[in-house]
């Protein structure tokens, strides 16, 4: 679940990469469907839409992708809106309004069917909403399907009575490091994501990711860094929407779970060198990355090493197998998350 809602990007009037123009395309939950559909996953956008020009954007950006759509149209409003500023070093501020996204009906997600083989994506940014927080109060626990969690950038402002709630039920928790120290207070990122996977079910774990470093993986009591690929970066919006889209797409085809946090590290590697939010690169560019990738380290060991790009990564965390996935959730207008 996420929302599609309309993004208008925005740079420094010295930069002539976008010819100084600002550019409506849509944005936020999109861009984690866009990336899941990229990689070859199934895809229902099973949140919220609405009635106006952003709305049949968003539709139609959807159909383009592939992704299906579960809810009718609300009647009398609009997706939401966001502006988002893009510096030279490539980050983002956020000015936002949220739309037809942010007010699920309640009743309305009983009607999406979900099963033991699917996926559940939930953002951060529907339980900021009332009417989205109580429909995936009363709809979430109890479902068949895994759940993938993203808290957002707002992670700390999320209400602590409805993460009690909810936590125990993720499979799955992925967020940034400023995000799990935000969740946790903890200052050390090893130690946040530690003392996050620790508040879910036994067997759940939880991403950190970490920009060009990777990101932390924490399951069972212990964690270890799955490495990144450090790029020259261009544009840091959506690469956390285009990692948390390949890793749900990866879970769904049966991937381990390192090696599926492993490929959303390079896939979103390709992304900060793109400018725009929805900039999740295909299943194939992320399969030559990678493959260039493991040619360019075997090229620096020592001859006579034994060591073939074959053997580069060896998966060790099991996933159960899935064979389809679905987002389930609504966010405020265009927030696209970085790292």
């Amino acid at each position: 679940m996420g929302c599609s809602n309309s993004a208008i990007a925005i740079r420094r009037a010295h930069d002539k990469r976008d010819n100084d123009v600002p550019r409506l395309m849509p944005g936020g939950g999109f861009n984690v469907m866009a990336a899941a559909a990229r990689s070859g996953a199934s895809v229902t956008y099973a949140g919220a839409h609405g009635t106006g020009r952003y709305s049949d954007q968003a539709r139609a950006a959807l159909a383009a992708e592939g992704i299906a759509v579960a809810q009718r149209p609300a009647p009398d409003e609009d997706l939401g809106l966001c502006v988002v500023m893009v510096d030279d070093d490539g980050e983002r501020t956020f000015v936002t309004a949220t739309g037809a996204e942010g007010r699920l009906l309640p009743g309305q997600l009983a009607s999406v069917a979900v099963t033991p083989a699917d996926l559940v994506y939930v953002s951060g940014y529907s339980l900021m909403h009332e009417a989205n927080r109580a429909a995936l109060l009363g709809w979430l626990p109890g479902l068949p399907a895994p759940v993938l969690f993203d808290p957002g950038p707002l992670a700390g402002d999320i209400p602590g009575e409805a993460l009690q709630a909810l936590m125990p039920g993720f499979a799955v928790l992925s967020c940034n490091a400023s995000e799990a120290r935000a969740l946790t207070g903890s200052e050390g990122g090893e130690a946040a994501a530690l003392r996050l996977a620790a508040w879910l079910g036994a067997g759940a774990a939880v991403i950190a990711r970490d920009g060009g470093a990777g990101c932390l993986l924490a399951r069972d009591g212990q964690v270890r860094r799955i490495e990144g690929f450090p790029v020259e970066v261009v544009d840091t919006n959506g690469a956390g929407d285009t990692h948390c889209g390949v890793l749900a797409a990866e879970l769904l085809r049966g991937t381990p779970l390192e090696a599926a946090a492993r490929r959303a590290n390079a896939a979103a590697a390709l992304s900060v060198q793109r400018v725009g939010p929805a900039t999740a690169p295909a299943r194939s560019e992320i399969d030559a990355f990678l493959a260039s990738s493991c040619l360019r380290r075997v090229a620096h060991w020592p001859p006579g090493c034994g060591v073939s790009p074959r053997r580069v990564t060896t998966p060790v965390l099991a996933w159960p197998h899935r064979r389809a996935w679905h987002r389930r959730a609504t966010l405020p207008a265009g927030q696209g998350d970085s790292d």
